[in-house]
């Protein structure tokens, strides 16, 4: 049996599905081919944090997600660096915020999306090897029904930190492993833990237990409510010969409990419980022909809630390039940005992980000091919207080479906008994720130069209260290709436009 498709998609998690409905709102036909049978219903990320809610309010469907989530759609915004929690609760916009929707959750909201536009999900469909030429790869998968080959224009690896695509494209995947063993439970307290209006914990035979992090020497002790009556917590230790046969088991965590903080933890029920180590590696390229990767099969990061956002918006960035690749009018070397941008994003992003693990490992008295001096410094606004704008990745801005208007590379800004229509606004021009050149200024001058491209880009006028250009031109992912000034001169606006337009749409 030999099936066809445009584009392979290896791994059905959050990252491989948000990719097929990138692929699908573009016309492309994606296959998405996953190993295990059954979406796992064991609990794994908590939830979506940092810009990408920004990105699934442009494509129209973040209310779906906030409202399948649990409790808060966006809860109270603290959130952990290091072992200290930055603390937003007095910015009126925080920069950073957070949607408690557990990945099975998310998972079967981006799987029903994908679906619903015509995406194909085969489970229990694994990747055993591939050949790619010229024009094509070929995989060689089994399924159900045994063995068989799929032939696509492209494959992308969004498998995971133990990537198969990424091993047969022979793709090094270089870094570090921390020592550090973690150990992570969602568990129930039993009624002899007292808890406070604050969430701390009043323990028979230990005291008060703050929630956040506590530091001994013996390691570090996270505590902090995911739900009422659910507790999430975490010990890290530099003990890898206290690591159990098997899985995390509730009395591994319990005795974990009891070497850090010195006293026993009465624990309830299990939801989730996980064993690992963090691990700091970025593959050394993201493609290799027409093989690329995604997602965790990219990058891991030595600190929580940061990867998921990173791979989301790898698919997002993809997506709309391979589109061009295949649709046909993708200048030379477009596909190629994709590994330009996005190991550039992930570099940033491990450069703040990495800060976090020197928080987080020091036990000395000069380590100690360094955390002191950080929760000062972020107790000022300025410094903590930057912290918070770095961690949501709200302030990455791609080169992007012959545009220099401050919002060239950065997410576009999301103007209400009058048109003959009516009102509508720039997330709402973004739900088909087709590019716009958006005219605010009435430059027919610009609207001319952009008809050579109407076939691939939109071209839409509107007015906008403290418009911050003349016009935009903005990518599928939302991030600004160019910008006019405002009063630009038409001699070189023009040329400007017309450089941007062929540099990302041919």
């Amino acid at each position: 049996m030999r099936v066809e498709a445009d584009v392979i998609i290896a791994g059905a998690g959050p990252v491989g599905l948000m990719l097929a409905g990138e692929l699908r709102l573009a016309g492309v036909r994606p296959l998405v081919l996953e190993r295990y049978a059954e979406r796992s219903e064991v609990p794994r990320a908590n939830g979506l944090g940092g810009h990408i809610l920004e990105m699934l309010r442009f494509r129209g469907v973040l209310e779906e997600f906030e409202a399948a989530s649990i409790g808060m759609a966006h809860p109270a915004p603290k959130y952990p660096f290091g072992d200290v929690h930055l603390d937003f609760s007095n910015l009126a916009d925080p920069p950073l915020r957070g949607l408690y929707l557990p990945q099975q959750r998310l998972e079967r909201l981006l799987e029903e999306r994908a679906a619903e536009l015509g995406a194909e999900v085969r489970r229990g469909h694994e990747i055993t090897g591939f050949t790619q030429d010229d024009t094509a790869v070929t995989v060689q998968a089994t399924g159900p029904e045994g063995a068989y080959e799929v032939t696509g224009r492209y494959l992308v690896g969004c498998d995971g930190g133990r990537s198969r695509v990424r091993e047969l494209a022979g793709i090094a995947f270089p870094g570090t492993t921390y020592p550090e063993v973690n150990r992570l439970g969602q568990v129930t307290l039993p009624d002899s833990v007292t808890t406070s209006d604050n969430g701390d914990l009043q323990v028979p035979g230990l005291g008060l237990v703050r929630a956040g992090f506590t530091r001994t020497e013996r390691g570090l002790f996270g505590f902090g409510w995911l739900s009422p009556g659910l507790a999430l917590i975490q010990t890290t230790e530099k003990e890898p010969a206290e690591i159990g046969e098997g899985g995390l088991t509730l009395a591994e965590l319990g005795d974990s409990i009891e070497r850090v903080l010195g006293g026993r933890l009465p624990l309830g029920e299990p939801v989730r419980l996980s064993r690992y180590q963090f691990q700091a590696r970025q593959a050394e390229r993201y493609r290799d022909g027409r093989v690329l990767v995604a997602g965790d099969a990219a990058h891991l990061f030595p600190a929580t809630g940061v990867g998921l956002n990173a791979g989301l918006y790898d698919a997002v960035n993809l997506a709309w390039k391979l589109t061009g690749e295949l649709d046909g009018w993708a200048p030379p070397g477009l596909l190629d940005t994709y590994h330009g941008e996005r190991h550039y994003a992930g570099a940033r992003t491990m450069m703040h992980t990495q800060a976090q693990v020197a928080l987080r490992r020091g036990l000395d008295p000069a380590a100690d000091a360094l955390r002191e001096l950080f929760l000062e410094i972020v107790t000022d606004e300025q410094p903590l919207r930057r912290i918070g704008s770095l961690l949501a990745g709200a302030d990455l801005r791609y080169p992007m080479p012959g545009a220099d208007h401050p919002l060239a590379g950065g997410f576009a800004p999301d103007l209400t906008l009058h048109t003959d229509q009516g009102t509508t606004s720039v997330a709402e021009l973004m739900h088909p994720a087709r590019p716009v050149l958006l005219d605010l200024a009435d430059r027919a001058d610009l609207r001319e130069v952009a008809q050579d491209w109407k076939e691939i880009v939109e071209i839409r006028t509107a007015k906008a209260e403290d418009r911050p250009a003349d016009a935009l031109l903005i990518r599928p992912d939302a991030h600004v290709a160019w910008a006019a000034a405002i009063g630009e001169s038409a001699e070189t606006a023009a040329p400007a436009l017309r450089t941007a337009l062929t540099t990302w749409f041919g």
